[in-house]
């Protein structure tokens, strides 16, 4: 009984010890969220640059709590959410300079 108690601690405790932090996620993530900062995101395509914002913000809390697995997942969201809002802030704003 002692036995089956200290293998099952030790393969919980092994679990956390097996998963990898995800850096390049959360730099890629940052990276991404600021470039549609720069666009103008926020005024041009604001819902999707909320939606990317609140990814962010969501990834960068579950990575403090080292929810790695959440924090890489809403990185990526965040990501494909941010590059949306700058290629359609980009566009819009080319488009509004055509039309001048």
């Amino acid at each position: 009984m002692k036995l089956l108690f200290v293998f099952s601690l030790f393969v919980l405790g092994s679990c956390g010890l097996t998963t990898t932090r995800p850096k390049i996620e959360m730099s890629l993530a940052q990276e991404a969220f600021m470039a549609a900062r720069e666009s103008g995101a926020d005024v041009h395509a604001s819902n999707l640059y909320r939606s990317a914002e609140d990814y962010y913000l969501k990834a960068k809390s579950a990575y403090r709590r080292k929810y790695f697995n959440k924090a890489k997942e809403y990185a990526i969201l965040s990501k494909k959410y941010s590059e949306r809002a700058e290629y359609s802030a980009t566009r819009k704003k080319a488009l509004e300079g055509n039309a001048q």
